[in-house]
């Protein structure tokens, strides 16, 4: 059992805010993320609940891995819902993780003050709110993302996934709280039977406007002339199936493209194993779970020199960056060249290996519940410290 200060997790009673769960239809690698350390944590002897959002069909409560799951609320309704829900329980949780997706869920407002929050933010969201919000419901988030948050987090210890995330949370949103890197875990990858035959090339994420995935679509019409056995693989559910659905029968690439949806873990692996390069061209990434996934298969990836990715893609070794100056076709079919030679593609695939094996969800819980014991020893030090002036005086 993890001890850190003479504590013990069997001691802690932890509440994990999350806009999302894993088992929800547009759930990504925030979700993941969240529900892994929830799990290392509950497996430590913590008392752990995870509270989230609620899809139409899913039970209000359940007990998942040891978790207390508690679902409330639409994408909207639940950053109010989850703070009360929070409120008529502050005397409950000695640690709650509280998880930025661009809205926090005020914890520090609603518990009491001996309670120690933990903010977990992936990345900026800044100009995504621009991207994909009226203008002005964008300002008003990112006033709540940045100078409300910023003071209201102040005292907070923050955790971030990567240091592009750190340092866009210190120089964009002027982060006053001390800000800690746990970086995302990898689930073990099964052997796979490695690329052969054809070029494929694999696309594994949320279908969403950001992370472009008709990008990735687009290239086996790109290049079919230099490479006319090119297949892809785009991996993934969300808003925008409907519109690659289309893009594919409009352009006639049924037969150079397949879009699989959501898979299983198993199907999954198996897809990607015996995929020659990963492609992932999102505009913004708080680190980029699927590009270690990929490296665990021996498998590179081409993304787009922007933050999260350009940590996670180690350029050059484990994958190849899109510069400004540079396409996402260009770079992939260099990639595709080179990863044609037998001889340098092992060289990547074993450079990829080693690179995601320094990764793991075990080594994330440990992280997080270290931090959280030191938190508490912490906080205990400081009542006792209050007590022994107050006696003193």
């Amino acid at each position: 059992m993890t001890r850190s200060c003479g504590l013990s997790l069997g001691d802690i009673r932890i509440a994990v805010l999350n806009f999302r769960e894993p088992e929800q239809s547009v759930a990504g690698g925030a979700e993941e993320y969240a529900w892994q350390v929830a799990r290392h944590l509950a497996a430590q002897g913590a008392g752990v609940h995870f509270v989230t959002s609620r899809e139409r069909g899913q039970s209000k409560a359940e007990r998942v891995d040891g978790i207390e799951l508690r679902r409330m609320g639409n994408r909207y309704l639940v950053y109010l819902l989850v703070p009360l829900w929070l409120l008529f329980r502050r005397r409950h949780f000695d640690v709650v993780i509280d998880a930025m997706n661009g809205i926090p869920f005020f914890a520090p407002v609603v518990v009491r003050r001996r309670t120690r929050v933990v903010s977990l933010v992936h990345h900026v969201h800044d100009r995504q709110f621009y991207a994909f919000l009226p203008k002005l419901v964008a300002r008003v988030c990112c006033f709540v993302e940045g100078p409300l948050a910023r003071r209201l987090y102040r005292r907070c210890t923050t955790v971030t996934v990567s240091e592009s995330s750190r340092q866009s949370l210190r120089e964009r949103l002027g982060w006053l709280a001390p800000i800690q890197v746990i970086h995302n875990g990898v689930s073990a990858a099964p052997a796979g039977s490695g690329a052969t035959g054809a070029p494929v090339i694999t696309y594994v994420g949320r279908l969403v406007g950001h992370k472009h995935p008709e990008q990735v679509v687009e290239l086996a019409e790109v290049l079919a002339e230099n490479w006319p056995d090119l297949r892809v693989n785009v991996i993934g559910r969300g808003p925008e199936y409907a519109n690659l659905a289309e893009l594919i029968e409009r352009r006639s690439l049924g037969d150079r493209v397949t879009l699989h949806g959501f898979l299983s873990e198993e199907d999954k692996a198996r897809v990607l194993g015996e995929s020659l390069l990963h492609v992932m061209p999102s505009e913004w990434e708080g680190w980029g779970l699927t590009v270690i996934e990929a490296a665990a298969h021996g498998v590179p990836t081409v993304a787009y020199d922007v933050a999260g990715l350009r940590d996670s893609v180690r350029d050059g070794v484990t994958g190849w960056l899109v510069t400004e100056d540079e396409t996402l076709a260009n770079v992939v079919e260099r990639s595709l060249k080179r990863l044609s030679d037998p001889l340098l593609r092992e060289e990547t695939a074993r450079h990829c290996r080693s690179w995601s094996a320094s990764f793991s969800w075990h080594g994330t819980g440990e992280s997080f519940a270290q931090l959280i014991t030191a938190e508490l020893a912490e906080a205990r030090a400081t009542r006792l410290a209050k007590v022994s002036r107050l006696s003193a005086s």
